[in-house]
């Protein structure tokens, strides 16, 4: 009797170790994630895509509201002849990329200041029809050691591509650096310039 007491008493401690050990897995393994900068996949959010016949029109689809701007210290967009110089748009996700955010919240970062930029336009042309993307400049708040500077500034491009053309209106030139620090902590600052077409 005393040996199948104690063989009881160890199977069901076995059991209650095996189910403690696979609680504690993937609460370690998540954490391990979030700890490296990991995106997991509950953060990994696909951009909606734009539909419409016109940059106008596929603007409006992503649900980007156009109104007028009031007027600030400094110009939001300014035209000299056909170009359309926009300031530097930051996003609203403040952080660092590398230590703070990871690179897919550095995209949507990005995307952010794609919105911006392209209110700022249609505030000074009054439409985003009719326009080809010349140049986009990207700067990423980088740690040290950060260097996916380009994949973050493709949320811009991405989403340029796809109100624009990726093979037609939209195909831009392009840099993206890293910063040591950008103004009030943002995690991208963005501008861009367009042309007017004839």
């Amino acid at each position: 009797m005393l040996v199948s007491n104690r063989v009881r008493r160890i199977t069901v401690l076995t059991i209650a170790a095996l189910v403690l050990v696979g609680c504690l897995i993937p609460a370690v393994v998540s954490w391990s994630s979030a700890e490296t900068g990991q995106a997991t996949v509950a953060q990994v959010k696909e951009p909606q895509k734009a539909v419409g016949t016109t940059p106008q029109k596929r603007a409006e689809s992503l649900g980007i509201k156009f109104e007028k701007l009031p007027f600030t210290y400094l110009n939001g967009c300014n035209r000299s002849g056909k170009l359309l110089f926009s300031s530097g748009f930051a996003s609203k996700t403040k952080g660092r990329l590398g230590k703070d955010l990871t690179t897919q919240e550095g995209y949507q970062a990005a995307r952010e200041c794609a919105v911006d930029i392209l209110r700022a336009v249609w505030n000074t042309h009054g439409t985003l029809d009719n326009l080809r993307v010349i140049k986009v400049f990207g700067c990423v708040n980088s740690s040290p050691d950060f260097i996916e500077q380009p994949k973050v500034i493709n949320g811009c491009s991405d989403m340029l591509h796809d109100i624009f053309g990726a093979k037609t209106d939209g195909y831009h030139a392009r840099s993206a650096l890293g910063f040591a620090a950008l103004p009030g902590g943002a995690a991208v600052e963005i501008e861009a310039i367009f042309e007017i077409k004839d």
